[in-house]
């Protein structure tokens, strides 16, 4: 019985249990159930959406399909005027490269013509390089020339001075010597009425010492007049140099000015070959593809080769005869 009362009391636990479980699962059925039903709403609603969206689409393409009937409309319309412009832009390209052909004729004629220009002014350089080095070997040799004479000048100046300031000794020795000389005469006069010979003897003695007192004022005048002519002979000098040293400045502007030109037409030479390049590669690129293409910016390119061409010529045109000016100057002969 206790066996027994134990296994009821196990099954009467199980049956609960089982019992706590089927309501669980009744619960969970009761919503499986509400969800399959909202799901079914919700499959309805896409149904409808769908169909809704569907009707949208047809109606979109059949209005797509009548908009792109009136663009093909259009474009048949344009491609018949562009053919009709194609063929103007033809004609057009086949003046253009008319027009080519004769600036690329210029264009050589001219290129001719610069190179002998170019050849001219290498000469011209060449000349005035060969010019400069002989003006500045000739002031090289009249700065040695100038330096020796002044070296030469200057050790006379110093000569006649030490010559001068003997000759100032020597006459302020004679002077003392006069003076002495002059006691001594005084002494001969208090002594005259003894001696007649010495008196003629002293007497003779002062006629040389004024002799030679008149030689030695005479030497310095003479040496004083020398010291003047080098002092005017070096001014001079200095004078030759500062005028040569001017000339010598004006060749080197000279020089630049014409470095200048050069430059100045070697970038014209190179801006003229890149131009003519591109226009070479447009008239291939639309002979090539015969693609649109702007015809107002062909004529104004073509147009800009003259004129810039022009204002540069004016430019060189100024500027060689003022070289040639320039290049006349002392112990130079004109470049032109």
């Amino acid at each position: 019985m206790k066996i027994l009362q134990k296994k009821q009391a196990q099954i009467v636990k199980e049956k609960v249990h089982l019992q706590s479980e089927h309501s669980k699962a009744i619960l969970a059925r009761s919503k499986l159930e509400s969800l399959c039903r909202e799901l079914q709403r919700h499959n309805k609603t896409l149904k409808e959406e769908n169909m809704q969206q569907a009707r949208e689409e047809e109606e979109r393409r059949k209005e797509a399909t009548a908009h792109f009937q009136i663009t093909l409309n259009e474009i048949q319309a344009q491609l018949e005027q562009h053919d009709m412009h194609n063929a103007k832009l033809r004609q057009e390209n086949i003046e253009l490269g008319e027009k080519l052909k004769k600036l690329i004729e210029q264009y050589a004629l001219r290129e001719e013509h610069i190179d002998k220009v170019f050849k001219h002014k290498e000469l011209q350089q060449q000349l005035v390089d060969a010019k400069l080095q002989q003006t500045t070997q000739l002031i090289k040799e009249a700065d040695e020339k100038h330096q020796r004479e002044r070296e030469f000048l200057l050790k006379e100046a110093t000569e006649s001075r030490h010559k001068y300031e003997q000759m100032k000794q020597q006459e302020i020795q004679l002077k003392q010597q006069l003076s002495l000389y002059m006691d001594k005469f005084e002494e001969f006069q208090t002594t005259m009425a003894k001696s007649n010979e010495l008196f003629t003897t002293f007497r003779q003695e002062m006629e040389k010492m004024t002799k030679k007192i008149k030689k030695l004022e005479k030497e310095t005048i003479i040496w004083r007049t020398k010291w003047e002519k080098n002092n005017k002979a070096l001014l001079q000098m200095a004078e030759e140099k500062t005028v040569r040293d001017k000339e010598y400045k004006a060749f080197q502007i000279k020089l630049e000015r014409l470095e200048k030109l050069c430059r100045a037409l070697q970038t014209e030479r190179n801006e003229l070959n890149e131009k003519v390049e591109v226009l070479k590669e447009q008239v291939s690129g639309r002979a090539a593809g015969g693609g649109p293409a702007p015809p107002e910016a062909q004529p104004c390119a073509a147009s800009a080769l003259p004129e810039e061409s022009g204002t540069t010529w004016q430019s060189a045109a100024r500027v060689i005869p003022e070289a040639g000016s320039l290049g006349a100057g002392p112990g130079i002969e004109s470049v032109d």
